[in-house]
């Protein structure tokens, strides 16, 4: 979980108030957060530092001095700061400096979005400083997957010619001083010699191009996402006005983050001014960019729901109160027999899926202490469900046809579930908010896990044999929900004579044992190899499919053994 170090001086003048430790600790719950260590009493108050950890991934606004602060005042009854005289929206573009950026068309397929904009009004001291730097690092290593889909630079803008070019350039012809440097490098030998060339060129190494930004006398800025310059690129203490730039892949997430430091800045008493960002191509947002930019979407809860999950008796002022404490706006309507609220979050959150996240605001938002704990007044007998049950003996069988169990995640990366399964994306899940691209996708199937696991497995003594039973979910036309979670069955053998008869062998004794009579029918499915593959067909509907894999998904996973796999919806055997 992300962890946090704010000056404690600066932290409590946020804040608006001072507490003591301990009552400090009970407060931070309001931000899902807990003390990781107390600072250094013997220091004075100017040099201490609290550390601070957040048990929240889905709350990147909190990842600075201000965010827990901010969290901390509203909680405690302050009012939120104005956002709107620089928060541009739908219909609403707040006027930029006159300044503006162009990018270039070839960024496209390198690192294709930008969003900018100013800050100013009194100088930078070194508390702020050292907060824009953990923000910076915080936002860009951890939201941003490690400087991959998001990174932010930080430029004086008095010595800025304008306008300002985001561009394509050859990476062994083009040079400049890196931060901490004295001598000018290429782009590809800061790749090489530079620290943070070592810790992040694996970003843009392979490409053709590198992005780099450089005002319009051609005074190089920054090259996006690994260093500043020494020159444009170095911000100190004392500094007054500064640019602030985000680049990345995904147009959303630089939003988010450029509206969270804007904020940050602005309860802080900065001036926040948009900058006009031109993209030749579209974004999701326009080729126009204006940040920062509201572009969270509504989210609707009942008052009948949110009593119902809480186990609460509340009216509709009270949770009007307890979400406004948590810094959102809210308008409330009847809506029948009961009450409607209208959740509109604040411009540096983007956390609201579903009904539950307006309930667990609600929640936070009137304390946790306040609820009472209650005892079940239910006697309740527990036992295993009929699907459960129905696995174990499917378990029992696997493990008698000679397969190891195995366990795995339900969340993986597009790369195992979509790329190297030589399959369409069309049908598999995509997590709204991931925080790392690891766990972006929701298996659409075991099969991938199965590989995964092979991949390591290179040592063990062959035959491989591995099964397991747990749930995959996919894009259907399932009403209501357009989605459908299913408990399934994979295995996968990989063995030097593993063949299309061995795995019908394998399906036949294990639906033999699980009273089922079946036939097969013929399929086109990517994953396995044409003609070596077939349906598993239960009362007229295919419930499975196994065969040989296919040799390109064999050499994507980096398996030089032939390798037979199937899978079986087991809700549908039932």
């Amino acid at each position: 979980m992300p962890k946090i170090e704010v000056n404690e001086k600066l932290f409590f003048n946020m804040v608006g108030q001072k507490y003591d430790y301990d009552t400090l600790e009970k407060k931070l719950t309001c931000g899902k957060a807990e003390l990781d260590e107390k600072p250094d009493t013997s220091l004075p108050e100017d040099q201490r530092v609290i550390k601070i950890e957040l048990n929240d991934t889905n709350r990147p606004d909190l990842w600075s001095t201000n965010g827990v602060a901010r969290q901390l005042r509203l909680h405690n009854g302050g009012k939120m700061t104005d956002y709107s005289s620089f928060m541009s929206k739908e219909g609403d573009i707040k006027p930029d400096a006159g300044h503006f950026v162009t990018v270039d068309p070839e960024l496209k397929d390198i690192r294709p979005y930008m969003v900018a904009f100013i800050i100013s009004g009194k100088p930078i001291d070194e508390p702020m400083l050292l907060d824009i730097i953990q923000t910076q690092e915080k936002l860009a290593w951890n939201f941003g997957r490690k400087r991959k889909s998001l990174s932010m630079g930080l430029y004086r803008v008095s010595n800025i010619s304008w306008p300002v070019h985001y561009k394509a350039v050859d990476p062994d012809n083009t040079s400049f001083v890196p931060l901490q440097f004295t001598e000018k490098l290429t782009c590809r030998q800061i790749l090489d010699q530079h620290p943070k060339g070592k810790d992040f060129g694996w970003i843009i190494k392979d490409f053709k191009k590198f992005p780099l930004l450089v005002d319009d006398k051609n005074e190089v800025m920054s090259m996006a996402p690994v260093i500043n310059s020494a020159t444009l690129g170095a911000v100190q203490v004392g500094d007054k006005d500064l640019m602030v730039e985000l680049t990345g892949d995904n147009m959303e997430n630089l939003l988010l983050s450029a509206n969270i430091v804007a904020c940050d800045f602005a309860d802080c008493g900065y001036t926040i001014t948009p900058i006009r960002v031109d993209h030749p191509y579209e974004t999701g947002y326009g080729k126009t960019i204006y940040a920062p930019y509201y572009f969270q979407k509504p989210t609707k809860a009942k008052l009948s729901a949110i009593n119902k999950l809480l186990g609460s008796e509340f009216n509709a002022d009270t949770i009007q109160a307890d979400l406004e404490r948590m810094g959102n706006t809210v308008t409330v309507q009847a809506a029948g027999n009961d009450t409607e609220f209208t959740v509109y979050p604040a411009p540096y959150r983007n956390d609201f899926l579903h009904e539950v996240d307006i309930i667990e605001d609600v929640m936070i938002g009137h304390g946790l202490e306040n609820f009472s704990p209650a005892k079940p007044n239910d006697f309740t007998i527990g036992r295993l469900s009929p699907v459960t049950i129905f696995s174990r003996k499917a378990k029992i069988v696997m493990v008698g046809l000679g397969y190891q169990e195995m366990i795995f995640n339900y969340l993986g990366s597009k790369k195992d579930y979509i790329e190297k399964m030589n399959i369409s994306a069309d049908k598999v899940i995509e997590i709204a908010n991931p925080m790392s691209e690891n766990y972006q996708f929701v298996r659409p199937s075991i099969i991938p896990s199965l590989l995964r696991a092979e991949t390591i497995s290179g040592n063990a003594i062959f035959p491989h044999k591995i099964f397991e039973i747990g749930k995959v979910a996919y894009i259907c036309d399932e009403e209501n929900t357009g989605t459908r979670t299913r408990q399934s069955l994979g295995f996968l053998t990989a063995a030097a004579n593993a063949n299309y008869n061995n795995a019908a062998s394998e399906v036949s004794s294990l639906l033999y044992f699980l009273d089922h009579e079946y036939n097969v029918v013929e399929t086109q499915d990517p994953r396995f190899i044409p003609g070596r593959q077939a349906g598993i067909m239960v009362n007229g509907k295919q419930v499975g499919i196994f065969g040989e894999l296919h040799p390109q998904v064999l050499e994507n996973w980096s398996l030089a053994v032939p390798c037979i796999a199937g899978e079986i919806d087991l809700e549908e055997l039932m």
